[in-house]
């Protein structure tokens, strides 16, 4: 891992700590406030947004995707997929990703795909629309509303798209109006560009040991995901985001509790887990649950988590991504990575 850095709260105490380098090439070191693509982390902003729409009467959480969007989610699908279904992925729609990369179309069966359309893509603008046919069109992964869902960016692009729907402005201008702003996060917004402004890390990917010495994606057109993963923030406004969330003041107390009831869901590592809308509980075995939400890019993670108490927190950025080499039957191998950031995890949060 070339580079970390993070910051825990515990109450009125912070601590904040980097190690490691930026850039492997020049030896410059990471530091806690630099800027970050966070990925998924952004469901949980877009979530929020969709609530807040809910909360004005203009989403209804349980009604069908057909009512809002009958073009993108057309038929029966359109009438039998809700809302909610879309934000917590029960919806049955397919992953895009594989369909928009063909060389990850084996996804995901990892040892059958290659990493050659990552540089293909660094700088095609994609459109949402299409990408989102892509994941309508392909076949369904689930019935809709069934039990465990699949985690797809294509719900998150079409919750987007209802955002822009009801809202009339792009979703990004709304997220950063209603949602950013709102929160006082200086240093956090959707990037229009594949740059990162301010202080930041270069981002290596290694795609499971497929590019060796792993390669700087830190410059990347984030059209792929758009507003369902593109976030760029600091460990410091993900720690201030989801405290103010769970205080209350950026959706309501009803809708904190919608966000905070969860399905068993299939993640993109192939485990499941709990997850509600555009929030999971974390809980160890005799320990308090924390919620939050994990993030990938290409070269890019992040990990940002608050006790249910809103009282602990940790948020941490890791600037290498898919570091497990495969094993002989295609499965990424354990790594000392692994274990150290676990370990990590355990101080951070338990103390």
């Amino acid at each position: 891992m070339p580079g970390l850095f993070a910051e825990v709260r515990d109450g009125d105490r912070v601590w904040r700590g980097a190690a490691g380098v930026a850039d492997v090439t020049t030896g410059r070191p990471v530091t806690a406030g630099m800027r970050h693509r966070v990925g998924s982390i952004t469901k949980t902003f877009t979530a929020a947004a969709v609530l807040q729409q809910v909360e004005c009467g203009e989403i209804g959480l349980d009604a069908p995707i057909g009512r809002y969007l009958p073009k993108l989610v057309p038929g029966e699908r359109g009438d039998a997929i809700t809302v909610r279904m879309l934000v917590n992925h029960t919806s049955g729609l397919a992953e895009y990703l594989p369909y928009a990369y063909p060389s990850l179309k084996a996804f995901p069966v990892l040892a059958d795909t290659r990493p050659q359309s990552l540089d293909d893509h660094r700088f095609t603008r994609f459109d949402p629309v299409e990408l989102i046919g892509m994941g309508v069109g392909a076949p369904a992964v689930g019935a809709p509303g069934g039990t465990p869902g699949l985690y797809s960016n294509t719900n998150y692009l079409l919750l987007v798209q209802l955002l822009e729907q009801v809202t009339g402005m792009t979703a990004e201008r709304y997220i950063t109006r209603n949602v950013i702003e709102r929160a006082g996060l200086r240093d956090t917004e959707l990037p229009d560009g594949p740059c990162v402004d301010g202080p930041h890390s270069q981002l290596y990917e290694a795609w499971f040991g497929m590019i060796d010495p792993p390669r700087d994606y830190s410059v990347y057109d984030m059209s792929w995901v758009g507003p369902s993963a593109s976030l760029i923030s600091t460990v410091a406004d993900l720690n201030r985001f989801y405290r103010l969330l769970l205080a209350g003041e950026i959706v309501g107390p009803s809708s904190l509790a919608e966000m905070r009831r969860t399905v068993p869901v299939v993640s993109q590592e192939g485990r499941i887990i709990d997850y509600g809308l555009g929030l999971h509980p974390v809980e160890a075995p005799g320990q308090d649950v924390f919620w939050g939400h994990g993030g990938t890019v290409w070269g890019g993670g992040a990990l940002a988590l608050i006790r249910a108490d809103g009282k602990r927190q940790m948020a941490v950025a890791v600037n290498l991504q898919r570091w497990n080499r495969l094993d002989a039957s295609g499965r990424p191998q354990p790594h000392p990575i692994d274990d150290a950031l676990a370990a990590f995890h355990r101080v951070a949060l338990y103390g």
